[in-house]
Order: C-alpha cells, then structure tokens, then sequence
C-alpha cells in the first residue's frame, strides 16, 4: 500500500511544480483568464480575423466559368491600378470623406461650444441635437430621400420660397450635386458623435484657465483658441479618426439614398465592392476592391488605438509616442487654421458691439445704475446672440422628424396632388392601416425584435466577462488582447462581409437568423469590452480584496461585488447593443433574401418598387421603427451617461 501512496504524492508534486512554472510563465490569473476571456477569443479567431485573412487569400483567385478557383497571383489588384470604376470609387470615397469629416469637426466645434456656454434649457437642446445618432440609418436614408424628391419632397418648395432656385432639382439624379446632397446627410446623421464627445471634452477643461485668462483681459474667442483648442487636440484625433474610419467605410446611407448613382458619382469602393462580389459573383476582384483600402485602413486605425490607450498603458517617451505627439500638435495647428476666418469676424464685430456699447451708454446717465444696466444687457444679448447663432443648426436636425410625422399622418390623395405639403390635411392613419395590414411589416418588427435582443445578451454577457479579465487579471498578453479587441471593433464590415458571405453559406446558415445572431456579436462584444474594462478600472479593487480575504474566489468577488456596482455600464452597453443590432443594415441586406426573414431596416428598403417611393407608408415605418428607441434612451439617458463617461475617462 505504501507504493501507490508514494506514486499518488509524486504526481501531486509535479503537477504542483507545473502549475507554478505555468503560473510564473502565463501569470497569477492565467486559469480564470483563459475562461473569462475564451468566448471573446473564439469570436475574434473565428469570425474577424479568419474572415479578414481569408479575404486577402481570396484577393489573389478568380471564378471561372466552370465555377472553379483559380490562383492569379496580384493580377487583381494589377488590374485595379486600370480600373475607371474603381479609381473613380476610390476617389468618390476620398472626397466623401474628407468633405464629411471636415464639415462634421467644424460644425460639431461650434454646437459644442454654443451648448457649452450659458443657454436657457441647455440640457434640453443637448438632447434634441443627439436625435439624429439615435435614428437608424434606414429611416435617415428614406427620410432624406424624401425630402429631396424633386417632385413630392420638401427642400424645393422651401428654396423656391426664398428665392434661391427657380426649378424643381433632382438632388440625388443630377450630376454634381448628388454627393454633395449624400455628404449634407451624412453631416446630419453624424453632428451628435463629434458635438457630445467635443462637448464632454470641453466640460473636463479645468474652469481656472478661463477665469485666469479672463482676467488678464481675453476675451471669449481668445481663451477658445489659446485654451480650449490645446486642451481638445487629443479628443479631436480620436474623434476625427473614428469619424474618418466610419465614414470612410459607408454602404447603407449612399446605397439606400442613391445606389451609387447618377452615373456612378455617388459609387464608392464598399458599393463597387458588393457589386462585384455579391452581384457579378466575382469573390476574388470584388475582395481585392476591399482589402486595397486595407494600408489606409491600418494606418488610421493604428493612430487610433494609440490616441485611444493613452489612457490605458502607462506613458512612455519613445519615438513613436513622440511622433504621435507632433501630430497632435499638427492637429492643434490645423485647427487654429480652421478658427482664423471665424477669429477675423469676430474681431470685426466685437469692435462694432464695442462702439454700439458705448453709444448707448451716453444715453444712460447714472454711474452705478449705468453699470448694472450694462452688465444686463451685454449678458443678454450674449444669451441672445448663441441662441440665434444655434437656430439653424437646431432647425437642420429637426426638420426631418417634423417631415417623418406630417407625411405619416398624410392621405395618399394628399401627398399625390401635393396641397398642404407641410400639414396633415386632414389628419389620418391609412399609411398606418396599410403599413400594418397590407405588408409584413409586423413579421420584420418580430424579426428586428428577437435578434436584437438574443444578440445583446449575448453579447453583454461575452463582454462583461472579457472586460473584467482585461481590466483586473494578472496575465501575459493582457496589453496586446486590448489592442486587438480595439482593432477588431474598428474593422470595417465593408472587408468583412465577402469572406463571410462565403464562410456562412458554408456553414449553412446563410439566408436564417443564424447568420445574424453569428455575425452581430463580431461588433458588438469589442465596443461592449472596451466601454466596460474601462468602467471596472473605475471601481477601486479593495472592495474585491476584501471579498476575497472573507473567504469569496475570485469569481465569486466578481459576480457579488463587481458587477453590481458595474449595473450603470452594464445598461449603457446593453442599450448601445441593442440600437446598433436593431438599426444595422449591411450585414441583414446581404445574409437575409427571404421575406419572412429579414429584418426591419431591410423590410423598409423592400418596399420600394422600382422607382416607385410609397413615402407615406416608408414615414409610417419610419415612425414605428425609431420611437421605441427614442423612448429607451430617453428612459435610460442617466445611466447611458454614467456608463459612458467612466468608461471613456478610465478606458
């Protein structure tokens, strides 16, 4: 009995003695590392960086007519450098989006530091100037659509009014100015992302620099030039390079809006892309239009993750922290740029305030009831002054709810002879009755509904799990994971969605929810991980010690004291899921053919036929689709704020 016994406590040891060199080698945490973060790992192997490497692989073959693969080495891409249609993409792509990002870093400066001053109901309109982030991308397309439509739209009779056109234009079907009419909605749908993160910087300036400038005689535009605008430089790179990686990346706005028409002005490479794929099936030219933009794509989203980790990994002085620090400054010189003309004219009228100051203060005798008048009026007329510079931009994003209500409440006759264009005359709901009875309206809401909620839960729960580990455990390649959880999150589905196409049908699961359920989390869970690992450096770890010495494991510290005091995050995350899994277009238009299936921003777009707009039901499925998401971030406004702000201080 004493040699089995012997045997037993060797086995003992040497496991003992392997755990340990595995537990010096991988670190403290390795074991429940491996077990929180193996449902994000899986999905980035299986489903982001297998379909990208897949899609290189694919870049280099071509189907022949017999259906079979071919190796062609970079004929490709060789044929690209020839290509007018994709040079003529490429450059559609580059003007969209250097023309959209500028325009949306200007405008959203300006809101921001109108909404940043003192304003009557400044929360108020802080919450009317979000809306159009909230809205799905489908309804902003369809909505636009219409208002644009030469005949039945909204914009014509409005500039006929003012005397600026004296023709009906076709806004999307008229060469030159169908990108720049794409460009003025994608400025829309994209004026709350620069103005509530501008916003959020400006509010973390420390209030001492303004008052110590004021006091030293600057006046407002100075101390935004010489103080607000260097403190913002970092908040601007990230801003503007999310902004440029997204809309450099657009499918559905442009598609649903104009196909990539007239003539192909409005094509870009993610349009040229689909159509080379998925309608002429050529997988290998159609990646190759996709991964020639990879080298931009690396580079802008390799600034990006170092902008981004700055608040993560420690401070360094290397030559490429360094060079990432003459950026910056670039970026803070290019906007002192951008400003001049603004600083110009605000030098002029701040000389002409001056003088009308000073001719009405020789109407006014009384010293000290003259200087409390003053002081009143400068203050109001400051009040005054943003308010009316604040007017049109507010007038710019309302206008199209206002649009989507009066022309769901319209008859068909109404909208068909065009009288009363701006009132409901009378009032009714046959687009409601004919939306809800005569289409399968009711199915895509189910549809939208239970994938929607299956992919968040998912999703939430895969990323709470993989945020804890990254922000809390002790193990080797902790860093690099973060980098790569980031990097996957801004991979573009236009690189994503051929291999996955193709892996999908392979799998059988293609033309089903599964398809979906699959592919949602593969955007999903690295935004929810990041927001959360940042939210978890927010709670101080001796709570979790002190669990731990009262006898809890590490897990059990984690369920119990953690994630409760996570619940804010937690809901922001949830929420933020759940509107991009119901508004998300690309990946349901291209996976789903069956009617029974699809989804809700897909059903909208079915019911289209030809050129034919049914806008009175498309404003009535419009309506139905954005008000339950309008009513959520409503209710949960203050948790979406505190699980935000933590995450994006601390992350």
């Amino acid at each position: 009995m004493a040699q089995p016994a012997t045997w037993v406590s060797a086995t003992r040891v040497t496991s003992s003695g392997v755990g340990k060199r595995l537990q010096r080698l991988l670190g403290k945490d390795w074991k429940i590392a491996a077990v929180f973060l193996a449902p994000t790992i899986i999905l980035i192997a299986g489903l982001i960086l297998y379909p990208f490497f897949n899609a290189i692989v694919l870049s280099f073959f071509i189907r022949t007519i017999n259906r079979q693969e071919v190796f062609i080495g970079l004929t490709n891409y060789l044929r690209l450098l020839e290509d007018e249609q994709y040079l003529g993409s490429l450059l559609n792509t580059i003007r969209f989006t250097v023309l959209s990002v500028g325009i949306k870093l200007i405008v959203g400066i300006g809101i921001a530091s109108l909404l940043n001053s003192r304003l009557p109901a400044r929360n108020v309109l802080s919450g009317l100037m979000l809306l159009p982030w909230i809205v799905p991308e489908v309804v902003t397309a369809l909505t636009w659509r219409s208002i644009y439509d030469p005949i039945f739209g909204g914009l014509n009779p409005i500039l006929q009014s003012l005397g600026l056109i004296d023709r009906n234009v076709a806004w999307l079907a008229e060469s030159g100015l169908a990108l720049g009419s794409v460009i003025a909605v994608n400025v829309w749908k994209g004026i709350p992302f620069f103005t509530i993160l501008l916003l959020a910087g400006m509010k973390a300036i420390d209030k001492e620099l303004y008052e110590a400038a004021e006091v030293d005689g600057a006046n407002p535009l100075e101390r935004f030039l010489h103080i607000t605008l260097p403190s913002l430089r970092y908040v601007v790179a990230v801003t503007v390079l999310l902004s440029t990686i997204s809309t450099f990346n657009a499918f559905g706005l442009i598609y649903l809006m104009t196909g990539g028409g007239p003539g192909g002005e409005t094509r870009v490479y993610s349009i040229l892309a689909y159509e080379r794929a998925l309608l002429q099936f050529r997988y290998g030219p159609g990646a190759a239009v996709s991964i020639s933009t990879a080298p931009f794509l690396a580079v802008a989203i390799f600034a990006l993750a170092r902008f981004m980790r700055q608040g993560v990994a420690p401070a360094t002085d290397s030559r490429l922290d360094r060079f990432f620090g003459r950026i910056a400054a670039l970026v803070n010189r290019a906007l002192a740029a951008i400003v001049w003309p603004f600083e110009t004219g605000y030098r002029y009228l701040d000389q002409f305030v001056a003088g009308l100051s000073a001719r009405l203060a020789g109407l006014v005798s009384g010293g000290a009831r003259h200087t409390l008048l003053s002081r009143r009026q400068q203050g109001a007329m400051g009040v005054a002054g943003r308010l009316l510079l604040l007017l049109p931009f507010l007038l710019f994003v309302l206008f199209p709810f206002y649009w989507i209500i009066i022309t769901a409440f319209k008859g068909e006759l109404q909208i068909a002879q065009r009288v009363s264009l701006f009132w409901p005359d009378p009032w009714t709901l046959d687009q409601f009755n004919t939306l809800l009875n005569r289409t399968q309206y009711t199915t895509w809401f189910r549809n939208t509904v239970s994938i929607a909620l299956v992919t968040t839960a998912m999703s939430v729960f895969f990323a709470a799990l993989a945020g804890y580990a990254l922000a809390r455990l002790k193990f080797r390649g902790a860093g690099g994971l973060t980098t790569v959880l980031l990097v996957t999150y801004l991979l573009p589905g236009a690189l994503m969605f051929i291999p996955m196409y193709r892996i999908l049908t392979g799998l059988g699961v293609i033309n089903s929810h599964w398809a979906l359920i699959l592919t949602y989390p593969t955007f999903l869970i690295p935004f929810a991980a990041w927001v959360m690992m940042g939210y978890y450096r927010s709670i101080p770890e001796d709570l979790e010690e002190a669990a731990q010495i009262d006898g809890a494991t590490r897990f059990v510290a984690f369920v119990r004291v953690t994630l409760p005091l996570a619940m804010p995050a937690l809901l922001a995350v949830m929420l933020i899921a759940f509107t991009n899994a119901w508004n998300e277009f690309l990946y349901a238009f291209i996976f789903l053919t069956s009617e029974q299936l699809i989804t809700l921003p897909v059903g909208l777009q079915k019911l289209v036929f030809a050129d034919i707009y049914p806008y009175g039901q498309l404003m009535a499925a419009s309506l139905i689709m954005s008000i339950p998401v309008v009513a959520v971030y409503i209710f949960a406004q203050r948790f979406l704020v505190e699980g935000l702000t933590a995450g994006s201080v601390k992350g």
